[in-house]
Formats: structure tokens, sequence, C-alpha cells
């Protein structure tokens, strides 16, 4: 007995030396392959369980979920552009329209499905690439940092994680994580020159750039004070204040370019608006920056059965909760204060702009750095539980989203 389980240790110790000697472009590509074939599965068994109540129709196909959704729109942007009068309800409101969605995604699909034979190919592939791209990113970030092992199961989780049907589907989060991870590890570098790429292509495809903005001034400031531990030379702060003023200007500029096509100064937040209205009907007024959660607080809550009191408390003790992870938890501590400040921006920013919904999930994927702190834990038992955490998740998210895809909650 002793000597099989010697010798079975020795072929594992050999199996494992061979995966460590890898290119790690070729490890991170066979586990994304890997995350992608269950998504597919997933995906797969989703559409067989699809009725007439769903969306998708009975006879629901998983070509007809990556062109599902917001896929849709995106798909209309690359036919149609965009609208140069803003469309109105019956009651003369802003009907939900293109404006929302940024061009860089569904043009470039458009282009790649030239030679694919479709919008939706183009599109399903530049998620694909983007998406192993980026994890390929984030696995070399993290390595700054962390070890092999917690870097590569930072990536497992991400790769299979909940909102993992993302990489496959025609939505821009690929391309966005993408542009974004490489922004933060050419920081973590201080290779300035990439971002004053990476943060317009960033504005052209998600929302988002805002928080960019404010993790430069907050990254800035962290810098200045620690000037004494780290040097920062005039160069850096040019280039940290260009880019700040940089990522401010494009964060606008979608607005403004709203604005002047459409003759409607206030097009594009009355386009984002609209969608509110599918849940709260008198939603009509402007935009006031952190409304949306507080009023969202008082009518889950209150739908649940609950005070709109109760949604308030719990809006507050959860917003302290997670800055006190940000600050004080020790695997989160160890990514390093650029990841930490990233995510804290991150994370007002959808405080102030977003009403929470079911896609609240979707739109949390760019703090996914911090997997690279779920992953640090070396105990087998605890990296085995949050896979099946992962996966058990991602079927209840494709499920929702993709095989009922009836209610208002189930939006991707």
């Amino acid at each position: 007995m002793a000597d099989g389980l010697t010798v079975a240790s020795r072929t594992a110790a050999a199996v494992g030396g061979r995966w460590q000697r890898l290119p790690a472009a070729l490890r991170i590509g066979i586990l994304y392959v890997a995350a992608r074939v269950v998504t597919t599965a997933f995906l797969a068994y989703a559409a067989s369980l699809s009725t007439t109540t769903s969306r998708f129709g009975a006879e629901a196909t998983v070509g007809d979920f990556a062109v599902g959704w917001d896929a849709t729109w995106y798909w209309f942007v690359a036919v149609n552009g965009y609208p140069t009068q803003v469309p109105l309800t019956d009651a003369g409101l802003v009907a939900e329209n293109a404006w929302a969605f940024l061009p860089l995604y569904p043009y470039l699909s458009q282009l790649v499905g030239v030679l694919a034979g479709g919008w939706a190919a183009g599109a399903v592939i530049v998620s694909l690439v983007a998406g192993y791209l980026a994890a390929l990113v984030l696995y070399r970030m993290l390595r700054m940092r962390l070890d092999v092992s917690a870097s590569t199961w930072a990536v497992v989780f991400f790769t299979a994680g909940p909102l993992a049907a993302l990489f496959q589907v025609g939505y821009a989060e690929s391309l966005f994580l993408l542009c974004l991870l490489l922004a933060l590890w050419r920081l973590e570098r201080r290779r300035y020159g990439w971002l004053y790429l990476l943060i317009p292509l960033m504005g052209a495809t998600r929302p988002g750039v805002l928080a960019v903005a404010l993790f430069l001034g907050l990254y800035g400031i962290w810098r200045w004070f620690r000037r004494r531990v780290e040097p920062l030379p005039p160069r850096e702060i040019v280039h940290i204040v260009a880019l700040g003023l940089l990522a401010a200007v494009v964060g606008f500029a979608w607005q403004v370019i709203a604005g002047v096509v459409t003759g409607d100064p206030g097009a594009y937040l009355a386009t984002e608006l609209a969608w509110r209205r599918n849940w709260i009907p008198d939603a009509s007024g402007g935009f006031v920056p952190f409304e949306g959660f507080v009023t969202a607080a008082g009518f889950w809550f209150t739908s649940w059965g609950a005070s709109a009191v109760t949604g308030y408390v719990v809006l507050a003790l959860v917003v302290a909760a997670i800055a006190a992870v940000l600050l004080w938890e020790p695997h989160v501590r160890r990514l390093g204060v650029p990841l930490r400040l990233w995510s804290a921006s991150y994370l007002l920013y959808l405080l102030a702009v977003f009403f929470p919904q079911s896609s609240i999930f979707r739109l949390l994927l760019p703090v996914s750095p911090l997997w690279g702190a779920v992953a640090m834990p070396r105990a087998g038992w605890w990296r085995g539980g949050i896979l099946i955490l992962c996966l058990v998740a991602q079927w209840w998210w494709i499920y929702n989203m993709y095989a009922l895809a009836n209610t208002y909650w189930q939006i991707p």
C-alpha cells in the first residue's frame, strides 16, 4: 500500500511539474476552454428547458441565447446605427433606444462577422477571444503579488464564475474587461503610455470610465502621500493627472455626442433612465447621483413585504461591510492598494449611477481582480468548494436569465 501511495504521489508530482512548465498562455488557454465547454453545456441544457413563457420560446437554441437580451441592441447598432431623433413613448417620455449602447463592440463584431459568417458569429468570437485575453492579463497582473497557484485559481474562478456565460454571448463585457485589466496591469508596471489608448477604448465599449477617472485621482493622491517611500517623479505626476483628465473627458463624451446628434443635450441620460421605468413607472425625473440605489432599496424591500426603512438600513450596512472588506480584510490587502482603490472607485461609481436590479450581477464583473483574494487560501477544500459554488451560481444565473427569462428580475 505504501509503495502504491508513493507511486501515485510521484505521478501526481510529475504531472504537476509538466503542467507548471507549460507556457502561461497555454495553461490559461486550457483552463479557459474547459470552462467554456462547461458553460456551453449549461446553455444547451437551459435551451432544452426553455418554454413558451420564456422570451426565447420553446424551440430556443444556444445561438438564440448568444444574440438575446442586450445582444439584440448591439446588433441593431451594427445594422442601423444611432437615431438622429430620440424616440418617444406614447406618453411623450424618452423610450429605450440604441444610445444606451456604445459603438466599439457592435462594430468590431460586425467587422469580424464579415469573415465569420454574420454579426452573431462575429460577436461570439470577439467575446470569446477578449475573454481569454482578459483571463491571461488577470493572471499576469496577479502574479505581481501572488504565487502561481493562487493566480491560477483566481483565473479558474474568473472563467468559471457565476457570470461566465458572458464570455460567449453578444455582450460587451469581455472586451471591456480586457481593456480594463490591461489598463490596471500597465498602471501597476508604470507603463502609462498604454492608458492613453485603453481609456478611449473603454469609453467606446461600456459605461464606467468615470470610475477610472475617480480611481486615477485616488491613485495620484496615494502616490503623493507615499512619495518618500516610493519616489514620484514629475513625469509620473504629469501622466497621472493627464490620464485622469482624459478619463473624465471620455466619460462624458458619449453624452455630448448623443446630444449633438439628436439635438437633445439630455438624450443619453434620459435614455438610461428609460430602462428604470420597467420597475419604477413614474421614474421620469432627471438623474440624481445615488438616488437610484436609495430608491431601489425602498422599492425592493417593500416588494418583498418589508419596510422601506429596512431597505435603507440594509443598504447602509452593505456599503459599510464592503468598505470594511476593502480596507481591512487581509487577503484583499495583499492584492495591493491600486486594485483596492480601483474596486472602491468602481463600486462607488455604481452606487452613484445605477438602479439595482438583476443586472447588478453583470455590472460587478469589473471588480474581478478580487478573485485573487478568494484564491489565496491554499486548502483544497476551500478552493474546491469555491469552484463548486461558482458552477452552481453559474447554472442558477443561466437558468433564470435564459431558460426562464420571463420576469422583471430575470434580466442579464
